[in-house]
């Protein structure tokens, strides 16, 4: 279905209508590579890290390495799907295959959505939290719009990936949850 079908042709159709290289959209689409995204993220641990030993959090190490371990998790589980499901690409990465998911999708969603589920609790304030909220909304939508506006990825590889790192990061969010809600040791 993801391959052939009446939804691959509709969505190779809206990716035509949307292909327009430029370089805004590959600045966007650059967003999500790791060279981009990875140190952000990395930037993130470090200050959630710095600022739960300060506060004598037991185990104050574990949410950023656990945010670490899923961020070095991304290719373990896309790279199998993309061989598995060998998606052609847009006519600008012919003739490549295997563009589902898209792997940058899913190196900026756990990056940036990583870096604020880990910092969360250090957020003060409701204007705080939905900074952090909305700077990681817009990065993750204009890492997707790039990736599709400048030909790199078909619409629906994008959204996959944010269906399979919105599981990844829910099943982080109840982890970092339930370490923050245990008793001090």
């Amino acid at each position: 279905m993801a391959v052939h079908g009446a939804l691959a042709r509709a969505d190779e159709h809206l990716g035509d209508l949307l292909i327009r290289p430029d370089g805004v959209s590959r600045f966007l689409a650059d967003l999500g590579a790791v060279p981009v995204a990875v140190p952000v993220l990395a930037a993130a641990l470090a200050v959630a890290a710095l600022l739960a030993r300060r506060a004598g959090a037991p185990r104050w190490w574990l949410p950023s390495l656990l945010t670490a371990l899923l961020m070095a998790a991304v290719p373990l589980v896309v790279v199998p799907l993309k061989e598995l499901i060998d998606r052609p690409g847009p006519p600008v990465m012919a003739p490549d295959t295997g563009f589902y998911p898209s792997g940058h999708t899913a190196t900026a969603a756990v990056a940036y959505g990583g870096a604020a589920l880990v910092l969360w609790p250090w957020l003060r304030g409701a204007w705080a939290r939905a900074c952090a909220l909305a700077l990681c909304v817009a990065l993750n939508a204009g890492t997707g719009f790039g990736l599709v506006r400048h030909g790199y990825h078909w619409p629906l590889d994008v959204v996959g990936s944010w269906c399979l790192c919105a599981l990844l990061l829910i099943g982080l969010a109840v982890l970092l949850a339930r370490w923050r809600s245990r008793p001090q040791d």
